[in-house]
């Protein structure tokens, strides 16, 4: 436009001149210009600086992923308030719902919640403790007894045991007495402590064999009826 014969220059704000105007992730930021040729000669490279200064900004923006570690009184809405999570205690709680469980009011000390991502559980292998083995002889009948005993919480001690047997049966799992009272009736003692088979099925501790010539079966079924007729094997001195 002229203007009495002359070329009128724009005003301009001479802080503006030595700005440029940059946009980053919606916002705009002013970047300082050092000269007009250092501008127009490489204005990438402070397009770069610029955007590398403010990379934190934008990287906060994003909401990387953090791991938390609850402490006692914390609660999920605690949490997400206090890091400004999107999405409150609801979103924390979908997110980490595989580590915390089903109800999300009970959160424990020192688990680790992620802030910003679904967390992924941590798969632990258990190693199932090997099966406890046994010795197939008079010693190793009688402690896997034992053990059946202690878990059906019938009384006895090794000793108690080993004494009786050696006394009914010398130690021989198929010993039978054909020649009692009890043969006489039809129902032969049998098995390393001497036990009749009504007495057996009577008195059969579940888990064990059927077969009342099966050693750990035989000493099991024994002890269980001397337990309820005479307090425990360790009481029984004779014929029983």
């Amino acid at each position: 436009m002229r203007a009495n014969g002359k070329h009128r220059r724009p005003r301009t704000n001479p802080f503006a001149r030595g700005l440029m105007a940059m946009g980053v992730g919606g916002a705009v930021f002013a970047v300082p210009l050092a000269t007009a040729a250092t501008a127009d000669a490489a204005p990438a490279a402070h397009y770069a600086t610029a955007a590398a200064a403010l990379s934190p900004v934008v990287a906060a923006q994003k909401g990387s992923p953090t791991t938390y570690t609850v402490v006692a009184g914390d609660t999920l809405a605690k949490i997400a308030a206090a890091h400004n999570l999107k999405g409150g205690w609801k979103k924390l709680y979908e997110d980490n719902k595989a580590i915390i469980g089903s109800d999300p009011s009970k959160i424990r000390a020192g688990l680790k919640l992620t802030l910003g991502e679904k967390a992924t559980p941590t798969t632990t292998t258990v190693t199932p403790a090997s099966a406890k083995t046994y010795t197939d002889n008079l010693d190793g009948w009688i402690k896997e007894s034992l053990d059946v005993m202690a878990a059906n919480g019938i009384p006895g001690t090794y000793d108690g045991i080993h004494r009786n047997i050696m006394r009914e049966s010398s130690g021989n799992p198929k010993a039978i007495n054909n020649w009692d009272s009890n043969a006489a009736k039809g129902t032969p003692s049998k098995g390393l402590l001497q036990v009749i088979d009504p007495t057996f099925q009577a008195y059969h501790v579940p888990g064990t064999s059927m077969d009342i010539y099966d050693p750990v079966a035989n000493i099991t079924a024994a002890c269980n009826y001397a337990a309820d007729r005479y307090g425990s094997i360790d009481n029984v001195f004779g014929p029983y």
